[in-house]
């Protein structure tokens, strides 16, 4: 047995996050399959699984950034940071990336429960860890502040198993891999007894689908601690299962249609909010019930799924979850700290996006809608599945602006905002809602290289045809779209983007954080950098002065087209600024401006 560590600190909350997110990656497919509660949209382990990437991405930004700390000496002390984070720097990265990254109801309630257990792992972490006392106490409290995050609790779902969970834990004595046993066990037992309290999931002959994942969840744990995996759970397959299994392989459970837009209903302009609206077909023959006991999908029923991110405050939120709680069911708000998630299901998605208006920012709008036909029997006498395109293109984008850009030219976009990179998981679904035959894949960053390379990999053994172009930034990108002609050759068209992008040399113009060494020189926190290329090249106080030395350097080595991407932050005047050096000092080469929004640099410079 390999040796591991009986405390919970930084390292073991690592450690776990990878395990859980290997485990639900293996049980991914099942538990989509078995997914008929609340609604039977095939996503749950979908959803949990690109939540806790989103918490294993978080918490290795966290490893990341201390590593990087440690390897370059304080300039004024020259003595090193310590490599390794607190555990309640990585518990709270944890929570919070699971948060931002949650998905669909169950992916919502592992967001709190992970929330939870950091709030008093965070508070235990005195001396850098805990031990099986804390863990308990964890558990307990993230059982408990599931529950009360979701408007009306069920029994038969992942709260139930949540709640077993922490019951048996309570009850266990010894360290962190007795209680993660205990808590893994009880959760288990749970879980085989949902048929029994959920008539929907006794019909269908399954056991609760967000409850299946919870317990892969803390079979990794119980790996983190003990260094072996539990035997693996064997889920019951009765002949409602089997016609489940049956109809999902014979369909596309993940062709969706999106729009970046807002909602109709709500006043939501694109540099306030970025809306996705989702066909997602559902089952009129098995309607399923929603997470207040009611049935789900019956004539008048919810018709929508709307999430969205939302920054408020608590008494805010408060009234937010009344007036939800009025408009539709299956309503969960989870989060603090003047962040949340917000999930529920309604047939009015703009008076829900309203009330989050009302409330605070609402962001990362997701509006998916229920239709007529259940994603598992869609193409299988259901409403025949949608033919895909030939070509498409799938880019990552820094802001509202450029995605409303890149949009226009017909791509489908990914919107990654500061300090949230996308994990591979949503670029795969991306892949999946551009609905192709051939897709080209612009990351537009350098530093998602090899997120964008997994999910290729991904959409290539689904059968799509992806070419992987390395843009290292959306000028790049900009450049790329330009050129991109759907109707020639695959291979011809993936060249031409391919040389457009590499021909854009690239800049942008950001406020130091820290203070730091760099290629030119030590900055401090809030200079302003120009990098070119990535590198730092000019440390400036003044955002207009660093930007035209940018430009001028880059333009020194020639060029015909300037492309300039305004954050929100720059000032008013930096374009026709920069326009002017451009026509005075650099004949026949052009100028062209965009809003980019909120995409953490002050600037984004292109030149061709």
């Amino acid at each position: 047995m390999p040796q591991v560590s009986q405390r919970l600190d930084a390292s073991a909350v690592r450690a776990w996050c990878g395990l859980a997110l290997e485990a639900l990656g293996r049980a991914r497919e099942e538990i989509d399959a078995i997914n008929v509660y609340p609604v039977a949209d095939g996503d749950t382990g979908t959803n949990l699984y690109l939540t806790v990437e989103s918490a294993a991405a978080a918490v290795e930004a966290v490893f990341a950034a201390h590593a990087t700390v440690s390897a370059e000496p304080d300039p004024g002390s020259g003595a090193r940071a310590a490599e390794r984070p607190a555990l309640a720097e990585a518990v709270g990265a944890m929570a919070h990336g699971a948060l931002i990254g949650a998905r669909g109801n169950s992916g919502t309630i592992l967001a709190q429960l992970l929330r939870g257990m950091a709030q008093v792992l965070a508070a235990d972490s005195g001396n850098g860890h805990t031990d099986g006392p804390g863990l308990r106490l964890a558990l307990r409290h993230a059982a408990d502040a599931a529950r009360e995050a979701v408007a009306h609790p069920v029994e038969g779902t992942v709260l139930t198993v949540a709640s077993a969970a922490a019951d048996a834990a309570s009850g266990a004595e010894g360290d962190c891999g007795t209680v993660a046993r205990a808590a893994y066990e009880g959760a288990r037992a749970a879980l085989a007894a949902t048929p029994g309290q959920l008539a929907v999931l006794e019909r269908a002959g399954v056991v609760d689908a967000g409850g299946r994942g919870l317990v892969a969840v803390l079979a990794a744990l119980v790996e983190t601690f003990t260094g072996e995996a539990p035997a693996a759970t064997a889920v019951p397959v009765l002949a409602g299962h089997a016609r489940v299994r049956a109809a999902s392989d014979a369909t596309e459970p993940h062709a969706r249609v999106e729009v970046t837009e807002p909602s109709a209903r709500a006043d939501v302009d694109a540099d306030t909010a970025d809306t996705a609206v989702t066909e997602w077909p559902g089952d009129p023959s098995d309607p399923g019930e929603c997470a207040d006991g009611t049935p789900a999908q019956e004539e008048g029923g919810p018709a929508f799924e709307v999430i969205y991110l939302l920054e408020a405050e608590d008494a805010a939120v408060a009234r937010l979850r009344d007036r939800l709680d009025a408009l539709g069911d299956s309503l969960v708000v989870v989060g603090g700290d003047g962040l949340w998630n917000v999930h529920v299901h309604v047939d009015d998605a703009g008076a829900a996006v309203e009330a989050g208006v009302e409330a605070g920012r609402p962001y990362r709008i997701r509006i998916t809608h229920f239709g007529l036909d259940d994603a598992h029997t869609a193409g299988a006498g259901g409403r025949p599945v949608r033919e895909p395109a030939q070509r498409a293109v799938v880019a990552v984008v820094p802001g509202e602006g450029l995605a409303g850009l890149y949009t226009e030219a017909g791509a489908t976009t990914v919107l990654a905002r500061p300090g949230e990179p996308p994990a591979s998981g949503e670029l795969v679904e991306a892949v999946r809602r551009a609905h192709a035959r051939e897709v080209v894949l612009l990351p537009n960053d350098a530093e998602l290289r090899h997120t964008a390379a997994a999910a290729a990999e991904q959409a290539r053994a689904e059968g799509v045809r992806v070419a992987l172009i390395p843009t290292r930034s959306a000028v790049q990108g900009i450049a790329a779209l330009a050129v991109h002609e759907p109707g020639r050759r695959f291979d011809e068209d993936v060249v031409a983007m391919t040389s457009a992008a590499g021909a854009t040399r690239y800049a942008e113009v950001e406020v130091a954080e820290r203070q730091s060494w760099t290629m030119a020189g030590i900055c401090q926190a809030g200079d302003i950098l120009g990098l070119i290329e990535g590198d730092v090249a000019v440390i400036g106080s003044d955002i207009t002065a660093t930007a035209e030395a940018v430009l001028n350097r880059m333009l020194a080595a020639g060029g015909e087209m300037v492309t300039l991407v305004l954050g929100d932050d720059a000032p008013d005047t930096i374009a026709a600024h920069l326009e002017a050096r451009v026509r005075e000092s650099y004949l026949a080469v052009d100028t062209v401006v965009y809003r980019g929004g909120r995409q953490g640099a002050l600037l984004l410079i292109g030149v061709e």
